[in-house]
Parts: structure tokens; sequence; C-alpha cells
């Protein structure tokens, strides 16, 4: 009878496929995070950056209250209790500056003292969602993935979401989410505003249920019902936005209340939504917005909105480079890049190269190929290769070219 403890005691088997993919696996998933960033210099200099990969380091900073960059964190807090805390927006590099004491920035020491546009919520103290809990939590039997929001950049617990049920999060059969951006319950009061647009900007395909007020002497919508129809098909959200806005606005007396949108609503005559959104107040009560693939192209530029959007500072909301999905297009192209430049160094390595160190190079190849086809046919087909065969190999290599030499 085999023992409890027997299948603990084999080593994990993969083949050489399943190995090399998970490799290719890791060094993706950490460029998507680094953005490209190969950890060698403070990004500093480069101020303010749009979206950048940032760590806190609580060794140094347990109050919360800075931020690193990747090379720094590497750097000059090697062997710290580190916080990784993936992407942060309009973020500048703190490491050295007054919040670190004595502790000065190897990479770049001329700093100001302070970073005064840099934001920090308690994530920096390595506490995330409204229970404001650690990740991984110590505490916790299972440790679930947890969804960030795409205004404040908190992460979120399913069950903290706000939600009757997880079913309610937008997933394909195989629970792959469905949506580009999750914005909490909290700042869905925020964004109000974008109840006012068609049904194909939400992932889910329907709206959260919320009613928009305004005042009537303002000239604009009062209890407006979600633009668009769900039934109805989508084939550009920019285009049919202002198609289905503009046949609601056309009604006249069921959804205008005082007139139409003309000067004297005191909104620019572009808008998009021909609602003064600056003046509408919502229904506090409202859910946690789950948007779909480049909804943000969707959103209105006229003047009022960007009023609007300056003043609530979500004007990030139109830079196409914010979102975290233009941030990981941007991190794989760098890679792809960086493996392109890399093949090409290696050509041009060998074609420096003498005739006589050429063939030396060609032939160990065709001696590593033979010498692990032969290894391979006398394996035992029946038991895994093990670790130590792997090794027993190379240093039947290594032998064997001590000897022709």
């Amino acid at each position: 009878m085999d023992g409890p403890f027997d299948d603990e005691a084999e080593p994990p088997v993969f083949t050489i496929k399943e190995y090399l993919d998970e490799v290719e696996e890791r060094e993706l998933a950490a460029d998507l995070v680094l953005g490209g960033d190969d950890g060698k210099e403070c990004t500093y200099s480069k101020g303010y950056m749009k979206r950048q990969a940032i760590f806190s380091c609580l060794t140094c900073t347990p109050d919360g209250n800075a931020g690193v960059c990747t090379a720094c964190s590497l750097s000059c807090h090697d062997g710290h209790e580190i916080v990784e805390l993936w992407t942060k927006r309009n973020f500048r590099c703190d490491c050295g500056n007054s919040k670190f004491g004595e502790l000065y920035c190897k990479l770049f020491a001329g700093k100001d003292a302070e970073n005064t546009e840099n934001s920090y919520n308690h994530n920096f103290k390595g506490l995330y969602c409204t229970c404001g809990r650690p990740y991984p939590d110590p505490d916790a039997e299972e440790q679930v993935e947890m969804i960030q929001c795409c205004l404040c950049e908190d992460w979120f617990h399913e069950e903290h979401l706000g939600l009757e049920s997880s079913d309610e999060i937008p997933r394909d059969d195989e629970g792959e989410p469905l949506y580009e951006d999750f914005i909490c319950k909290a700042c869905s009061e925020v964004c109000f505003f974008l109840k006012l647009y068609p049904e194909v900007i939400w992932a889910s395909g329907k709206q959260p249920n919320a009613t928009v007020e305004v005042s009537k002497d303002k000239g604009v919508l009062e209890d407006m019902p979600p633009l668009g129809d769900a039934s109805s098909s989508h084939n550009s959200p920019k285009t049919d936005a202002k198609a289905t806005i503009s046949e609601a606005i056309s009604g006249g007396k069921d959804v205008l209340q005082g007139g139409n949108c003309d000067s004297s609503t005191n909104m620019h005559v572009n808008c998009l939504l021909g609602v003064n959104i600056v003046a509408a107040s919502p229904v506090l009560n409202i859910k946690p917005m789950f948007l779909s693939k480049n909804w943000r192209d969707t959103l209105c530029k006229c003047n009022n909105c960007l009023e609007f959007y300056n003043q609530k500072r979500i004007a990030f909301l139109l830079d196409k480079e914010d979102s975290i999905a233009e941030y990981e297009r941007m991190a794989k192209q760098k890679r792809e890049e960086k493996l392109q430049e890399a093949e090409g160094a290696e050509v041009n390595f060998f074609n420096k190269l003498g005739h006589v160190e050429k063939v030396e190079i060609l032939k160990g190849i065709e001696e590593m190929k033979d010498g692990l086809r032969t290894f391979l046919e006398s394996a035992d087909s029946s038991k895994p290769i093990t670790e130590a065969d792997v090794h027993q190999f190379f240093d039947d290599i290594k032998k064997k070219r001590r000897r022709l030499q």
C-alpha cells in the first residue's frame, strides 16, 4: 500500500515545452506589470509619468506615504519589506527625498524634498479594499483575485464590490473578464454621467440602476432614462453614441425640460449628451460599473464636459495612454522590440567572429544535439527524466570537451 506522503516525495514532471512556456509566461507577466522597464535607471528625471510600476518600502516609510520606481526598489531597497503596488498614474519616484530621512537614492541623488502631485492611499501601507486587509491575507483560507478601480486605483474583493452576487461581474464561460475597466461604487458616484451613454459602453450590456437629477431652471435633462436600446446593434461606439443621443434629444418635450440644446442652456452646441452635467447631481446609491473595450473613445469632449472632468479630477479618462489596456499593449511592443534587438545582437556578434571561432561554435552546437539525442534514446521511457539526470548530462558534456582539448 502506498504511504500517505508518497506523492509529495515525487518531484513534479514537466515536458521541455511546458517548462519553456512557463518561463515565457512569467517573463511576459513581469513585463506587463513593469511596462517594459528594465529596472536599471530611476524614473525621477521623467517627471510625473502617466503610468508606471510603483513600490512602497515599509522598512523606510512605514506610514505608507511614499513610493519608489522599479530600479530604486531593486538598487536602494534590496532586502527591505517591499509592497508591490502594480501601477500608479501621474506618479514621480520618491526614493531618497525628505520622507526617507537619511537614506539617499543611489541612482538619482538630486531630488526635490517632496513630489507634491503624487497621491497616496492605504495601498502604500499594504492594505486594500473597503475591508482594509493586506494581500496576500495571512488570515484568509484562500487568496482570491482582486479587481482594481480605474479611478481611485484601489483593489477590491469581489464580495466587497457592493453587488448582490458575483454573477453580476461580466465574465465569459471560462471565467475571464469581459470588461476593460472597472469603477468602484464610491467612484461611480462621480461618474454618474456615464449612465447617459448608450448601453454599448457597458460590458454587461446593461447600465447600473441610478437616476440623474438636474435643476429645472438649467434647461437640461431631468430623470432621464438610459439612452440606447439593449436590443440594438452598435458597430461603432462613438458614432452610434452620437446618433442615439441625437435621436433622444430630437424628441423635444419628452427629453428636454426648458428648450433645446442652445446657448440659453449655457452648453456647447457640440455636446454629445446635450446635458449640462456640471449642473447635474446623481442619486448617491449607485452600483459599481464595468466598462467595455474602448469605452473611453465614446466620452464627450465639449467645453462643458471638459469643465466637469477637470472639476472632478478625472480628465485622465480622455488620455488613451492612461488605461491599463494601453499600458500593457505598449509593454508588449517594448518586449518584442527588445527580443528582436537581442536576436539581432546575437547575429551581429556571430558575424564579427573569425572563421575558427564560428567553426568552434557550430561544432559545439552539433555536439550538444548529438549528446542530447543519445541521452534521450538511452533514457528509460517508463520513467521521468529527473533534475539529477539533467545535471549528469551536462557533466558528461563538460568531461567530453576536456578530453578533446
